[in-house]
């Protein structure tokens, strides 16, 4: 597919509104539960032009603000057992491209955590496109993928006496945004 129709959708520059975006993500803990975390957005930006399949995307989350509800693991996840934000303060992610797939919408792109790039593909849901009682021309969306943490130099882990590891590999990533289109 070479083009898209998305209802409402506008041409231009979008910046993401941090104060209503949000980046969770989850982990299997003991292999018999979840971790869930948030980190804060420091910037996005969208450069759409007509074609929506031809947006670029840039991003850039701040590993230091990773919260998981647990201020001692926190910081282990901030040492360099895990993220060495003292090293690596963000990730971030640069698009490559755009696709339909089965009516589902995927951008593809290069995620970098750790100063390790690999390709990720995130699944995107648009929530819709509005105007704010400010006059502010809004866009929402959705997004996940899942990533192999050791695939970013992630490795850290512990064997448990009744078989298994303390955290698994795999890392769900979510995505809540918003962002405003800016006019000249």
């Amino acid at each position: 597919m070479t083009t898209i129709d998305i209802p409402g959708y506008r041409a231009g520059t979008w910046i993401l509104d941090p104060s209503h975006s949000e980046v969770t993500f989850s982990v299997r803990h003991m292999m018999i539960s979840k971790v869930r975390g948030t980190f804060g957005m420091k910037s996005a930006t969208l450069v759409a032009p007509e074609n929506p399949l031809d947006a670029k995307v840039t991003a850039s989350v701040d590993v230091t603000s990773i919260d998981t509800n647990d201020d001692g693991r926190d910081g282990h996840l901030r040492s360099a057992d895990f993220f060495d934000t003292e090293n690596f303060p963000t990730m971030e992610f640069v698009s490559t491209g755009a696709r339909v797939e089965g009516g589902d919408f995927f951008v593809e792109g290069d995620l970098t955590i750790r100063d390790i790039t690999k390709p990720v593909s995130f699944e995107f849901d648009f929530g819709g496109f509005g105007q704010d009682p400010y006059g502010n021309y809004k866009a929402g969306a959705s997004a996940t993928t899942t990533i192999n943490r050791e695939d970013f130099g992630l490795t850290w882990n512990a064997a448990l006496e009744t078989g298994g590891v303390l955290v698994g590999k795999d890392i769900t990533i979510n995505l809540d945004l918003q962002g405003a289109l800016q006019v000249d």
